[in-house]
């Protein structure tokens, strides 16, 4: 395969420009065609010449991202299932909030984190997303976007996949994505999320960017957090607390805490209690998500009662918390799900 040209950031076009011999500014007009005229075929790059637009039609090519299906839920939240060059699907949500609108990416095809309450893992991990084929996500659904005269406001990156285990694809994405000559996203607009890669979360400390973190937790201790993710035996508990830490001190930025609630597993007044201890008096905030049923998976919802019983336990001890406002509950929009049921009927 030729390579994708959403792998290739404006630098990176610009020296392929020069090495091609071309002056290095038709490397910044091959972006602004892709990111901000948004075009997918070469061919229509009609301030290059013909020889220039046929050398990048024999050595790149675009991402085609084919729509297996879409679901579109009553609160506007619209998922899609595409397909890629190599018979795999991933999924792509678009969400509408009262600020505007929100695109979650997938970074892998499947997951190998194995958390036992997620759909994502699975079928395990297939294969690690290029840079581009991230990328081609946001564009897609800018475009779908620039039918409503709308844009893409901010990027989160929770879908499908652990992406600090595709850490250099998932950091060229986002320098792709904020680059002021292309789709222009607010740094402070991106949230990426780990579930606690523990050498990568230094190394992302180390970036120097205004990009937020995410951590799914799940859990206030060692043990549960264990049994629930199994990738807590390879980063305990304790190595991803104290790399929240360095990257505390040497960010400055407040860090999100994921909670998915699990009836009766680790949703009692005693684990926000534990919860609360362990995050006294750091710069964070607490995101309370109660559980999607997964029909493969045995676990079930929190009780509503109890949702706002942690919340307020936690609230009382200091600790800044939020239930998630669920979107797309009508449509299967936790990850993994739809994907799940497309690998069923194949």
């Amino acid at each position: 395969m030729k390579p994708f040209i959403y792998d290739y950031s404006l630098e990176e076009l610009q020296q392929w420009a020069i090495e091609n011999g071309e002056p290095a500014f038709r490397g910044g007009q091959i972006f602004d065609w892709i990111y901000v005229k948004r075009v997918n075929d070469f061919s229509e790059m009609t301030n290059l010449s013909k020889a220039l637009r046929e050398k990048l039609t024999e050595q790149f090519e675009f991402v085609t991202l084919t729509e297996i299906t879409k679901f579109e839920s009553k609160d506007g939240t619209v998922k899609f299932l595409f397909g890629l060059h190599d018979d795999h699907a991933i999924e792509t949500v678009i969400m509408k909030h009262n600020y505007g609108n929100s695109i979650c990416v997938t970074t892998q095809v499947g997951c190998r984190i194995g958390c036992t309450f997620c759909a994502s893992t699975l079928g395990g991990l297939k294969r690690n997303l290029t840079a581009g084929e991230i990328v081609a996500q946001v564009v897609q659904a800018q475009k779908i976007l620039d039918e409503r005269g709308e844009r893409v406001s901010s990027i989160v990156i929770m879908g499908s996949g652990e992406p600090f285990e595709n850490y250099e694809a998932t950091m060229t994405f986002l320098r792709i994505m904020i680059h002021e000559k292309g789709l222009n996203i607010g740094q402070r607009h991106i949230t990426v999320s780990t579930s606690g890669i523990v050498p990568n979360i230094y190394k992302f400390a180390d970036e120097d960017t205004q990009i937020n973190l995410a951590i799914s937790i799940h859990a206030p201790n060692d043990t549960l957090r264990s049994k629930l993710m199994p990738v807590n035996r390879r980063f305990p508990f304790e190595d991803v607390m104290e790399s929240l830490r360095y990257y505390l001190a040497k960010t400055g930025r407040r860090i999100t805490f994921e909670y998915a609630l699990i009836g009766g597993v680790n949703d009692q007044p005693e684990h926000a209690a534990e919860l609360a201890g362990v995050l006294k008096n750091m710069l964070c905030h607490v995101n309370l998500i109660p559980v999607n049923h997964v029909p493969e998976r045995k676990y079930v919802r929190t009780s509503r009662s109890d949702i706002f019983n942690f919340q307020k336990i936690l609230s009382e001890q200091g600790v800044n918390v939020t239930i998630r406002r669920e979107q797309g509950h009508d449509i299967a929009a936790a990850c993994g799900q739809l994907r799940a049921k497309h690998m069923e009927l194949r």
